[in-house]
């Protein structure tokens, strides 16, 4: 499903695709390119008034990483509102610290992935499940 979002956010998610954190480029080196079951993913995609770190259309879902920025209180009160917003398109979000990409990548993945495939459990190294 495709979601009209506001021009204005071009240019700043253009730049944001070209100034990606650590975390992100970390990330985005391992779902990029259909990796996870041949799901697409898209960075800083806009989404109506917002601009979300990765998301993957066919499966409604949202990937944000969250730096230290986002545990001061207005930060934190601006993100519910978000994934508020996002819930209301049917959308899921799923947030992971910057520590959480960069110390334990493989954790994201399978909660990645389970999300992709809520009723397969995720598969393993050499094909096991």
């Amino acid at each position: 499903m495709l979601y009209r979002y506001k021009p204005n956010l071009t240019c700043p998610s253009r730049k944001l695709r070209n100034e990606m954190t650590d975390a992100e480029r970390f990330l985005w080196s391992k779902i990029r390119c259909k990796q996870l079951n041949g799901y697409q993913f898209n960075r800083q995609k806009p989404l109506d008034n917002f601009i979300v770190d990765f998301y993957c259309c066919r499966a409604m879902l949202a990937i944000e990483i969250d730096g230290g920025q986002h545990y001061e209180k207005e930060n934190i009160k601006e993100d519910k509102l978000r994934d508020a917003r996002l819930k209301q398109l049917d959308i899921k979000v799923l947030r992971f610290t910057n520590l959480d990409i960069l110390k334990n990548i493989e954790g994201v993945i399978m909660k990645i992935e389970k999300e992709l495939n809520p009723s397969q459990p995720p598969f393993k190294k050499g094909g096991e499940k």
